[in-house]
C-alpha cells in the first residue's frame, strides 16, 4: 500500500519537514509513501486523479487548486494546515499546523483499510456518524458510540476517533464514530443537541445492522469524555439536552439507552477547569460564558455537577498526561464513588493520546474493562 502526499503551490511550510512527517507516518502504520510537490493546479489535478485510491493533498492558498477541493475523487483526503471552513462534500480537515498532516495521512489509511458507511443524523453537513461492523460476528453486537475530542473546537474533528473505531471492530463491536457541529462555529446548544441525536439514531439503525442496544458503550477522549458523561446521564435521567434535529432518531425506533459511559482522560470538572483556563480558555469559550454568567449550562454540562449519573463509568488517564486531567480524574473519582455511582478508575502509564492508541498498554486495559462490563 502507498499513499501519496501532494503539496500545492504557495504553501507555506519547510517541505522537508513534511517529507519527514510523511515518512515517519507511513512507517507507524507499515505503508510507504511520500510528498510531491506541484507547481500548478493542473499538476494538482493529475496527482489527486491518477496518483492511486490514496492521496493527501495540502491545497495551500491558490484559488485554482482549491476549486478542486469539492470536485476531486471522494478518496482524496485534504488538508489545510490553516483555519478554513469545512468543505461539503470533501474529505476536509484542516487548521492542525504541520501535526496535522499526521492525522491526515491516517485518516487516509484507516478509512481505506476499513471502510465505514457515512450515515447521517440531521440536515447539517456535520451531522453524521460513520458506521463499522464486525464480520463474522453472530448475533446482536455490542456498539461502542465514539465522541471525539479537540476542547470542543472545530479545527478537530471525528477522525481523531478513527484508530480506535477500527479496534473495536476487531474486537466484534460495532463502531458509531459521530461527528457533531462544535460550539466555536455553532454554539453550545447545537453540540449537546446533535450529540444526543447522534447516540438516538443508534435505534434506527439497530434492526438493520444487527446492533444490541442493551449493550451500548459510549467513549469520549478529552472534552468528547464530557460529552460522554453528559449524554449519558441525560438519557439516565430521561431529559433532554437541547433540540434536536430532525432525522435524528427514526419515528418507533427503540430507545438508547447507555450500559457503559467511558471518559478516556476527560475533562471532568468544567466549573473549576474554567477557573484553571484550561486549553487556554476553551471552557467559557464553549459553554458561551463562565459559571457566574451561564450557570444553567454549567448545571447541565458539568459531570462533576451531575453526580450521580447513575450510569457505570469508567474513567481512563494516562499518568503523564497533563497534571490538571490528572487530577480532575482523581477528584472525579471520588466524588462519584461518594456519591454513589457505579466508577471503575485506570491511571496507566502515558499521555493524553496514548488512550486512544490502539497500540498502547493503557487501552488493552481500557478493552479489557469494557469487555468485562458488556460481557464480551
Amino acid at each position: 500500500m502507498r499513499i501519496v502526499v501532494v503539496a500545492g503551490p504557495g504553501l507555506v511550510a519547510d517541505t522537508a519537514l513534511l517529507e519527514s512527517l510523511t515518512a515517519t507516518t507511513c512507517a507507524e502504520l507499515g505503508v510507504t509513501g511520500g510528498l510531491v510537490t506541484a507547481t500548478s493546479a493542473e499538476e494538482v489535478r493529475a496527482l489527486v486523479t491518477g496518483a492511486g485510491p490514496l492521496v493527501v493533498a495540502l491545497p495551500g492558498p491558490t484559488p485554482e487548486v482549491r476549486a478542486l477541493i469539492p470536485t476531486a475523487p471522494r478518496t482524496v483526503v485534504w488538508y489545510d494546515l490553516t483555519v478554513e471552513p469545512p468543505v461539503d462534500g470533501a474529505a476536509h480537515l484542516s487548521g492542525r499546523g504541520a501535526w496535522g498532516l499526521v492525522w491526515a495521512v491516517r485518516h487516509a489509511v484507516h478509512r481505506h483499510r476499513s471502510p465505514a458507511t457515512r450515515i447521517g443524523y440531521g440536515p447539517h453537513p456535520q451531522q453524521w456518524g460513520e458506521l463499522r461492523l464486525p464480520v463474522g460476528t453472530a448475533g446482536p453486537v455490542p456498539v461502542a458510540v465514539l465522541l471525539h475530542g479537540g476542547f470542543w473546537r472545530s479545527v478537530w474533528a471525528a477522525d481523531l476517533m478513527d484508530a480506535l473505531a477500527v479496534d473495536l471492530v476487531d474486537r466484534g463491536y460495532a463502531s458509531w464514530n459521530v461527528e457533531y457541529r462544535r460550539p466555536d462555529r455553532h454554539g453550545w446548544d447545537a453540540t449537546t443537541g446533535d450529540v444526543a441525536a447522534g447516540v438516538a439514531a443508534l435505534g434506527g439503525l439497530a434492526a438493520d445492522a444487527g446492533l444490541d442496544l442493551g449493550r451500548v458503550a459510549v467513549v469520549g477522549h478529552s472534552a468528547g469524555g464530557q460529552l460522554a458523561l453528559r449524554v449519558a446521564a441525560d438519557l439516565a435521567a430521561g431529559t433532554e439536552p437541547g433540540p434536536a434535529p430532525a432525522g435524528g432518531a427514526a419515528a418507533g425506533a427503540p430507545a438508547v439507552r447507555v450500559a457503559l459511559a467511558v471518559s478516556l482522560a476527560g475533562v471532568l470538572d468544567l466549573a473549576e477547569g474554567e477557573r484553571r483556563y484550561l486549553g487556554d480558555g476553551a471552557i467559557p469559550a464553549a459553554l458561551g460564558g463562565t459559571p457566574a454568567t451561564v450557570p444553567h449550562r454549567y448545571a447541565a454540562a458539568d459531570p462533576m455537577a451531575r453526580l450521580p449519573i447513575r450510569v457505570p463509568t469508567l474513567l481512563v488517564q494516562g499518568a503523564a498526561d497533563s497534571p490538571d486531567l490528572v487530577d480532575v480524574n482523581r477528584r472525579y473519582a471520588a466524588a462519584a464513588r461518594a456519591a454513589g455511582d457505579d466508577v471503575s478508575h485506570l491511571e496507566r502509564p502515558g499521555d493524553h493520546f496514548d488512550v486512544i492508541d490502539p497500540g498502547s498498554a493503557v487501552w488493552r486495559d481500557t478493552m479489557t474493562a469494557v469487555d468485562r462490563r458488556l460481557g464480551r
